[in-house]
């Protein structure tokens, strides 16, 4: 007598992002070698290096200051440093990656006697919110993917191959190391959000296709320096507390931009960082900070600028160029621009 053996479904349950990633190029660049997603791999790698970390400061000798002062002025973290040193690292493995600039260093870095050209340049904040890492708060990585501009040698200009607009992102994404690891990122082609499964050590899809709310209900700045930011500022931050733009508004200020920002991607709602008197210029970086967050804001149907211009139009001057930074859901980017212009 035969027995009948229902035949079992293979098909896998998950999509991991290197999955992802191939799919998205078959689809919109069917004639891709593979070297874009190769590089990819270098990233997610040093963020699980970093994660891994992360959720062992307590027990490692990781945890404050390292009496380091990085080219921004600001003392450095013990994981600003590893996370630095893990994409450097990982990214110098990649022969596609030509050059890569980081917020913890003062100059572009080139690397030296590597097969072949390399045709990327990739920008990072290793460790975005390090400060908060002693008490637990969620901090994260953030990275700008951009081409190496034609007719400019590595070796010769670094620095002008680095300081794109932000309309010429190739990709743009962030890692959350928080209650739960997730990378959201972007191509161009809508924005995805992948949370990291320990028991397979994989990025897996659990955010696809993230639409920013257009109305919200919180806003999120430091209200700490409220005196100090532009009276249109002002004006607009007291008609939200009032209710004055037509809805109640919470405030919510984590202090990790990469936290915030994922919470307002996710929430909707509106996140600003405006001049201050100490900061006339803004101290949110364009290139590490700024650019990759426009690009996931206006994917996911947001909007960013620093009040005058929109974000990703800015032309840089300098590789470590400050902005201030406005992001959010239409609604709210509409009316502080209604304010701002008042």
């Amino acid at each position: 007598m035969l027995t009948r053996i229902p035949l079992v479904d293979t098909k896998p349950s998950i999509t991991t992002f290197q999955q992802h990633i191939l799919r998205q190029q078959r689809a919109h660049w069917p004639h891709a070698t593979g070297t874009f997603s190769w590089l990819l791999s270098g990233i997610t790698l040093a963020t699980k290096m970093t994660e891994a970390r992360v959720r062992r400061a307590g027990l490692l000798d990781i945890l404050g200051s390292s009496n380091a002062i990085n080219v921004q002025g600001e003392h450095q973290q013990k994981l600003d440093i590893y996370a630095d040193q893990a994409l450097i690292h990982c990214l110098g493995m990649r022969d596609s990656v030509a050059i890569i600039a980081s917020e913890e260093n003062e100059d572009a870095i080139v690397f030296d006697g590597r097969k072949g050209e390399g045709k990327y340049v990739v920008v990072f904040d290793p460790l975005d919110g390090s400060s908060n890492i002693d008490v637990n708060v969620s901090v994260g990585t953030i990275f700008s993917i951009l081409a190496l501009p034609p007719g400019i040698s590595p070796e010769d200009d670094p620095q002008r191959a680095v300081m794109q607009s932000g309309v010429k992102q190739l990709a743009a994404g962030y890692v959350v190391y928080g209650s739960s690891t997730i990378l959201v990122y972007t191509t161009g082609h809508g924005v995805h959000g992948f949370t990291l499964d320990p028991s397979i050590g994989a990025y897996v899809l659990s955010h696809e296709n993230i639409h920013m709310p257009t109305n919200g209900n919180i806003y999120s700045c430091n209200d700490a320096y409220f005196e100090t930011f532009p009276t249109n500022y002002q004006r607009f931050l007291t008609a939200l507390r009032r209710g004055e733009t037509g809805r109640s508004y919470a405030l919510r200020y984590i202090g990790s931009l990469v936290a915030d920002f994922h919470r307002t991607l996710l929430k909707g709602g509106i996140f600003l960082y405006p001049p201050t008197a100490k900061n006339p210029n803004g101290k949110l970086r364009l290139l590490y900070e700024a650019n990759p967050v426009a690009f996931l804001a206006e994917q996911a149907g947001g909007a960013a600028t620093d009040g005058r211009r929109r974000i990703m139009e800015i032309e840089p001057t300098e590789i470590h160029q400050r902005v201030p930074l406005v992001v959010g859901g239409l609604g709210e980017m509409q009316a502080f621009q209604e304010f701002y212009s008042a």
